[in-house]
């Protein structure tokens, strides 16, 4: 862990170093939102252009309420269950299982891109009962690869929209026949936010293509059998946004208000 590293990443995996860099911000900040030292930390380790990603400290706390957001849900998973599984998929060099520290009875899983696994191996420090496995979340065979005993929690932050529908379709009904019990936690665009891509200068910039617009939950429930909702609604009407003010509350406020807008992003969240 000594040296700066360098990176040369494109596509869907450059667009992780936006996501650390507006963590890193907001770590910074007087006020922060997720207060992820970790994501400060990795970022001055590695040798990189940060203006490339576009990220300003204005845009910082927008991404670490996501995070956060998902934070909370897997601390209310955790608190139910002491041993468990959690598969954080796409985990790219997000620092949750040290935001979250879970206890001995946790086994997680952090699951990327070979490229990206192998950096996030020499960015963040080892840790007892944490492994990772480089592959693409949709060669599904890494699933046989997880244990099956204990609940599982499925974490899917910033993934879904890089996935086709087939292949999250696939993914989906791969966790629920594999597990016994457990969540499966993600956010989503709708339609609407897919077509407005455009406007996205990181997924614009880094090259990558989004593709997979989710509608609701009804779409959800009847594409993968077993799987029962929980909680689904609008990223604008979350709590962690709302306490952000400034532009955030404004936009929050806007968004949630027209029936076009409210659900161009998403939360979703699972039982099976």
């Amino acid at each position: 862990m000594s040296g700066r590293i360098s990176v040369d990443l494109t596509g869907p995996q450059q667009t992780m170093l936006a996501t650390l860099y507006a963590k890193a911000l907001d770590a910074d900040a007087a006020e922060s939102v997720l207060g992820d030292s970790f994501a400060r930390d990795a970022v001055a380790r590695i040798d990189y252009d940060w203006k490339r990603t576009t990220i300003t400290a204005r845009q910082a706390p927008g991404v670490a309420a996501r995070s956060k957001h998902f934070d909370t849900w897997t601390r209310q998973f955790l608190a139910v269950h002491d041993r468990a599984t959690v598969l954080h998929l796409g985990c790219g060099l997000d620092s949750r299982v040290f935001r979250i520290d879970p206890g001995a009875g946790v086994e997680w899983f952090d699951v990327d891109h070979p490229d990206v696994i192998a950096l996030r191996e020499r960015v963040h420090p080892q840790r007892d009962h944490v492994r990772t496995i480089g592959t693409s979340v949709t060669d599904l065979a890494w699933l046989d690869r997880i244990p099956t005993e204990a609940p599982t929690l499925v974490l899917a932050e910033g993934l879904t929209m890089y996935l086709t529908r087939t292949d999250g379709v696939a993914l989906l009904r791969g966790v629920v026949n594999r597990f016994d019990s457990g969540e499966v936690q993600f956010d989503a665009f709708n339609p609407l936010g897919i077509r407005l891509q455009w406007t996205n200068a990181v997924v614009r910039r880094s090259g990558s293509t989004l593709h997979w617009g989710i509608s609701g939950q009804e779409e959800i429930l009847a594409a993968v059998p077993g799987l029962r909702a929980l909680w689904v609604g609008s990223v604008f009407e979350s709590e962690e946004l709302k306490q952000i003010g400034g532009l955030y509350r404004w936009l929050c406020v806007t968004c949630a208000a027209v029936p076009g807008l409210r659900g161009v992003a998403q939360y979703h969240r699972y039982g099976f």
